[in-house]
């Protein structure tokens, strides 16, 4: 039975792929924060699906995990890890603290290389396990490559990916491990449904309020509107086993407003974003 391990497998993108390569026979180490949520899944998925209780950026616990996951593949190599876990901050950068965009890039950048580091030699990079080499799936997004305003603590994070990704599909070449990147659209996720918690009370004297409450209705509207999750779970898979899989999957809800943001010029895209969030400049 093929492995994969799925980190931020509560809810959303992480829920959704656990629960599509359970149904296709794949046994699934997903990691969660609480213990609450580790007794769920396992009432949700049955006995092929095994919790992990770490937080990404807790190096000790990822490296404790690894270990358990290795004492489980008996052996045998991980068929895949996913780098799913991520949250968003939100917050125009000259006024977001460095606390707040240090968390957000612990979370999504730190974190996904804390997974990699721990669980890279179980796919195959250790030359004592036996069978097919691994893949690593990273989970990026749009804005990957396309900054939003008042977003731009998660773009940078999810541009990150995309870099990284690039170039650690090209070191692992070394051991056959590939690296895909699957990079989503708006999705139907609690990442975006949460912005009804951020606290935006703080940025009221500020000349970026009218923007951020633009922004952060937005980002509510994503959580409602966007794509299903399993979506971007039948890409994951895709990634994991096609015999030959694309080096990046993207999928959005509206192709074309994507491409023509893709094809439009830099400057007038500038002109269009600031003009719809009330950031042009005022007379």
């Amino acid at each position: 039975m093929r492995s994969v391990v799925i980190t931020g497998a509560s809810t959303g993108i992480g829920w959704a792929t656990a629960k599509l390569l359970l149904d296709r026979g794949f046994r699934v180490f997903g990691s969660v924060r609480t213990h609450a949520d580790a007794d769920r899944l396992r009432g949700e998925f049955g006995a092929n699906f095994t919790p992990l209780l770490f937080d990404v950026t807790d190096e000790p616990a990822v490296l404790a995990a690894a270990r358990d996951v290795r004492d489980a593949l008996n052996g045998e190599t991980l068929a895949g890890l996913v780098n799913n876990a991520g949250i968003a901050v939100a917050g125009p950068v000259l006024e977001l603290g460095a606390d707040q965009f240090r968390r957000q890039m612990e979370v999504n950048v730190i974190g996904p290389i804390i997974a990699t580091q721990a669980f890279g030699p179980l796919l195959g990079a250790d030359p004592q396990l036996k069978g097919p080499k691994g893949r690593i799936v990273m989970i990026s997004s749009v804005s990957g490559k396309n900054g939003v305003p008042m977003t731009s603590a998660y773009a940078a994070s999810k541009h990150a990916i995309e870099g990284l990704s690039e170039s650690l599909r090209r070191e692992l070449m070394l051991f056959g491990i590939d690296v895909i990147i699957v990079a989503p659209g708006a999705v139907k996720t609690p990442i975006w449904s949460k912005a009804e918690e951020v606290d935006v009370s703080g940025y009221r004297n500020s000349p970026f309020f009218p923007a951020l409450q633009k922004m952060r209705a937005y980002m509510l509207q994503l959580g409602s509107t966007g794509l299903p999750a399993e979506k971007i779970a039948e890409k994951v898979f895709a990634g994991l086993t096609l015999a030959s899989p694309k080096v990046r999957y993207s999928i959005v809800p509206d192709p074309v407003q994507v491409l023509e943001a893709s094809l439009l010029p830099r400057r007038t895209l500038d002109r269009i974003i600031a003009k719809r969030l009330g950031l042009t400049p005022q007379a």
